[in-house]
């Protein structure tokens, strides 16, 4: 690639990493959402993370094949397209007011996200000097964030305000109108992406079988890095998903300060709807964190190697998380939110470590990375199941972490080839 494309390519992939981002985070408002709509228990609300994250598990390994023959460009306007079907179908699914049919467009919508994923976190990590790469994925990451950090706030506005009160039919109209104007605004930037001239990164399969590689399963730094990416995109995921249901039942309820938000409502369900809206609110802080982790990670990463702050940063998320547990009020609340800013770095190192010297095999390397995010399919619905048990909502949390603890290692030890 001509270095002179490289600041207009990167541009467009920030671009892409906003736009997913602020699709993957509109689920902060759609799980508090459907668990009023249906009535849902913690388990069966976390399924809405099992139908959007077991979407890279399923496309994934596809996905690089697919990038392998039509390169990284004509893939990610496939991945756009994908998406913008997956926001149409929450019509029909609100229509009929049908869970399973809510579950369906997650899923599509997320195997969009997964193709446009797997295309361009390899490729903005490649568009330039190769010890700067993770400097490049913590801005594209911090753009993604900035976009998680609005999406909470969209949702709690379009889809989550002013349902107290109101019947499951008026409430499930909510989502319609938002998704349609979504569906449409992914296709526009298709057509946009048809036009633009991006440098081109095609990894061939005849290239790879022409040099001599080890199995991508024998790179025992890809392999302890997959299983680094499945830990900490289920820490993440689980901490946004429940975080909202936290605050709304755990937190707010008994602090007098947020009584004024509920005068009027006698309802427990109203009561609790309202502070789902306020509560997504405070999701923002938790994304925030994360976008301004990433981009001071970016300037961190000149003065320490990424393996040493990958392990300092899960280190200190497992202080939080201790202390979360053996808190409670504000000061659970924000060690909990505080999580965000030292989750910020793990994914662009963790990445970028692992897809280390793979040569031809990157984008079967990239697939297997992607593929790992199915942690964010498996983790929430565990620590339901952990919710809804005796442990309880709070001391739920603890599941993430054993995730820490293992990122730690692999910073200190694991990421060695």
């Amino acid at each position: 690639m001509a270095k002179q494309n490289h600041g207009a390519s990167m541009f467009y992939m920030l671009i892409l990493f906003f736009t997913w981002g602020f699709l993957t985070e509109l689920d902060g408002a759609l799980i508090p959402y459907l668990k009023g709509l249906f009535s849902l228990s913690n388990f069966q609300a976390a399924l809405v993370q099992f139908a959007f994250f077991i979407a890279f598990f399923c496309v994934s390994l596809p996905s690089s094949w697919l990038l392998n023959r039509i390169g990284y460009h004509k893939g990610i306007i496939v991945g756009l397209m994908v998406m913008a079907v997956g926001s149409w179908l929450f019509y029909p699914a609100a229509a009929v007011i049908s869970y399973p049919l809510f579950l369906g467009a997650i899923f599509v919508l997320a195997s969009g996200v997964t193709l446009l994923q797997v295309a361009a976190n390899p490729y903005v990590a490649r568009l330039g000097d190769s010890d700067k790469a993770s400097n490049r994925l913590n801005l594209a990451q911090g753009f993604n964030s900035v976009a998680k950090m609005i999406a909470p706030l969209a949702g709690s506005y379009f889809i989550l305000r002013g349902l107290a009160g109101l019947s499951p039919e008026q409430q499930a109209e909510a989502v319609q109108l938002p998704y349609l104007v979504l569906g449409g605004l992914l296709l526009l930037l298709a057509v946009v992406f048809r036009f633009l001239k991006l440098p081109e990164v095609v990894e061939t399969v005849e290239a790879a079988e022409k040099e001599e590689t080890l199995s991508i399963w024998k790179r025992p730094h890809l392999v302890k890095g997959a299983i680094a990416i499945f830990l900490y995109v289920g820490a993440e995921v689980t901490i946004a998903s429940f975080l909202v249901i936290y605050l709304s039942e755990n937190i707010f309820p008994s602090l007098p300060e947020f009584q004024n938000y509920i005068v009027g409502l006698t309802e427990e369900k109203d009561q609790i709807a309202k502070f789902r809206e306020v509560g997504a609110r405070y999701l923002p802080f938790y994304w925030g964190g994360l976008m301004v982790g990433r981009l001071a990670g970016s300037y961190i990463l000149k003065f320490i190697n990424s393996h040493k702050l990958l392990s300092i940063s899960a280190i200190v998320c497992v202080i939080l998380m201790i202390g979360f547990n053996l808190s409670g009020g504000y000061v659970a609340m924000w060690l909990l939110i505080g999580t965000g800013l030292f989750l910020s770095i793990m994914w662009s190192n963790i990445f970028t470590l692992a897809i280390a010297d793979l040569g031809p095999q990157t984008s079967k390397g990239s697939g297997v990375l992607v593929a790992a995010i199915v942690g964010g399919a498996l983790m929430p619905p565990l620590q339901g199941l952990l919710a809804d048990s005796s442990i309880g909502l709070h001391h739920s949390f603890l599941i993430t972490i054993v995730c820490f603890v293992y990122i730690a290692w692999y910073g200190w030890k694991g990421y060695k080839h």
